[in-house]
């Protein structure tokens, strides 16, 4: 796989509306400075085209160095509890992914061959997240990249760190999914009112989703055909 087969910038991705929120002049833009907005999600952003190359070379480059992530439901959820309707679930979750702690990794090394941190530490992408953000957001952003498989999920949880000074007080996540042909669908549940009562698909050749977290949601198993897969390739941005 040829290096920098990545766009050395976010906004070389962008469609004409994408490039209107970067500007400033699209209806999203701004769109998480509202009380009442907490997640979006739009796949009219990105171009597909190089969306679904960009896939590929993730699928060639990437996929044989994901380290898996799984977070099974606990047998004690059930079988420890001591009062009715006193159900306690921990975050759960099944996927692969690359952790950006440690450049020595075999993941980091290759994302870094292809441009994929390159693309994801571009100053458009800080821009595009303050421009949805409607607000100044931190230099320092963090990077994860997750690839969901058939099965693959996210449980209900809700992403509060109280532990952390810099993040209690909320932050914003911003995410580009890339899905192959074989997905059917997989969806993201989120809560409005207190209620799991929100769903948005997924299962799209080139999805950007933002969150102004915290607040409850979670990702339904992927449905699609052996080997089909949704990559996310994501930054998660601190207030300034």
């Amino acid at each position: 796989m040829r290096s920098n087969a990545f766009p050395a910038e976010f906004e070389d991705l962008l469609t004409r509306a994408g490039r209107r929120v970067l500007a400033g002049t699209h209806e999203l833009s701004g769109a998480l400075a509202n009380p009442r907005t907490r997640f979006l999600a739009r796949g009219d952003l990105v171009d597909r085209v190089k969306a679904g190359r960009l896939r590929r070379v993730l699928d060639e480059a990437l996929a044989g160095t994901l380290e898996p992530l799984e977070q099974p439901i606990p047998p004690e959820s059930i079988f420890e509890m001591r009062r009715d309707y006193g159900e306690l679930l921990p975050k759960t979750s099944r996927a692969s992914t690359i952790y950006f702690d440690n450049r020595r990794e075999a993941g980091v090394k290759a994302a870094e061959r292809i441009g994929l941190v390159g693309l994801l530490r571009s100053e458009s992408f800080r821009a595009f997240a303050e421009a949805l953000a409607g607000r100044t957001l931190a230099s320092d952003w963090g990077l994860q990249v997750l690839r969901y498989g058939p099965g693959d999920y996210a449980g209900p949880h809700n992403d509060h760190h109280p532990e952390n000074p810099r993040a209690r007080q909320g932050y914003v996540d911003i995410h580009l999914s890339l899905c192959s042909p074989g997905v059917a669908h997989q969806w993201l549940v989120y809560s409005r009112a207190g209620h799991f009562s929100e769903i948005v698909p997924l299962a799209a050749p080139a999805t950007v989703t933002a969150y102004r977290l915290p607040f409850w949601h979670y990702t339904t198993p992927l449905v699609g055909s052996p080997g089909s897969a949704r990559w996310v390739l994501l930054g998660t941005f601190l207030y300034h």
